[in-house]
C-alpha cells in the first residue's frame, strides 16, 4: 500500500471555521477524511481560534454535523487566553471579559473573577461575541488606558460562515487598538501556545497543522515549527500562499481534507 499524506504524521491539529465547517454546514467530505485518519491511529485535536463557544458546545456542534468526537479533542483560544491570564495574575484578580458566557466560564475555571465594567479590572480578555457593542468596547478602552493587561483570544479579522465572511474578533480588536493606541497579547494562532499545548496533550512528535487561513493557522504552524496543510475551503487562496516568502508558505496545499489520503 502506498504512503499517503496522513501516514507521515502522528497527530492532526485541525482548525474548525472554514476547515471542517462553515457556520451550520459541514465542509463536504471533512467528517469522512478525519474518521479515516482516526482509524489509522492518528491523534485528532480540533484547535480553534473561535472563543465564542465552550469546548463542550464545540464538540456538540461537531457531533451534530456528523463528526465523531468528544470534548477532550477540543482546544479553544478561550482556554488559551484564560491560561495566559492565570500565569500572569494573582488568584481572584478581576478580569473585564469581552465575550460570551463561555469565555467567562474559562476565566472562572482559572480562579479569576469576571466583570463587565472597567472599575477594578486589572485585565481585559477579549473574545468573539455576536452581541458585543459600543458600551462594552468603551469599558474595555477605559480599562486598557488605565493600564489593564489586555489579552485577545485571537485576531482573526473575519469569520467564515455559510453567508460568507463576517467580522471576526480581530476586527473588534482593531477598534480597541485604534481607540487606545495599545496592542494586546494574543493567545490563539498565529501565537504558539494553543498549538503547542494541543500537540503536548496528544503526545505528538510529528503533528500536522491544518487550516484555511494563512495569517493564523499556517503562520501559527510556522511559528511553532510544525508542518502545515492549507485547505482551500475557507479564507485563503492558493495564489496567496504562493505569493508568500518560502519560509512562510504552507508545507502542503489541498482543495479540502480529502488530500490527507493521497499525496498532494
Amino acid at each position: 500500500m502506498s504512503e499517503t499524506l496522513v501516514d507521515r504524521y502522528d497527530a492532526l491539529l485541525i482548525d474548525l471555521d472554514g476547515t471542517v465547517y462553515r457556520g451550520s454546514q459541514a465542509v463536504p467530505g471533512a467528517a469522512e477524511a478525519i474518521a479515516a485518519a482516526r482509524s489509522k491511529g492518528v491523534g485528532i485535536r480540533y484547535v480553534t481560534n473561535n472563543a465564542s463557544r465552550s469546548p463542550q458546545m464545540v464538540a456538540d456542534h461537531l457531533v451534530e454535523l456528523g463528526f465523531e468526537t468528544s470534548v477532550d479533542e477540543v482546544s479553544t483560544s478561550s482556554q488559551a487566553g484564560a491560561a495566559m491570564l492565570a500565569e500572569r495574575l494573582p488568584k481572584r484578580s478581576t478580569v473585564l471579559v469581552l465575550g460570551t458566557k463561555a469565555l467567562e466560564a474559562e476565566v472562572l475555571k482559572r480562579g479569576l473573577i469576571p466583570t463587565d465594567t472597567a472599575d477594578g479590572a486589572v485585565s481585559v480578555l477579549q473574545g468573539l461575541s455576536m452581541d458585543l457593542g459600543w458600551r462594552q468596547l468603551a469599558e474595555a478602552a477605559v480599562a486598557i488606558r488605565g493600564g489593564a493587561l489586555w489579552v485577545a483570544c485571537n485576531v482573526d479579522a473575519t469569520l467564515p460562515t455559510e453567508r460568507g465572511l463576517l467580522p471576526g474578533n480581530g476586527s473588534l480588536v482593531a477598534a480597541l487598538k485604534t481607540a487606545t493606541g495599545q496592542e494586546p497579547l494574543v493567545a490563539g494562532k498565529p501565537a504558539t501556545p494553543l498549538l503547542q499545548q494541543a500537540a503536548k496533550d496528544l503526545g505528538a512528535n510529528r503533528p500536522l497543522v491544518i487550516g484555511d487561513r494563512l495569517d493564523t493557522d499556517i503562520l501559527g504552524a510556522v511559528n511553532a515549527g510544525m508542518d502545515s496543510l492549507l485547505v482551500l475551503t475557507g479564507v485563503s487562496t492558493e495564489q496567496e500562499a504562493q505569493a508568500l516568502p518560502d519560509e512562510q508558505k504552507p508545507t502542503y496545499v489541498g482543495a479540502d481534507l480529502s488530500v490527507l489520503h493521497r499525496l498532494p
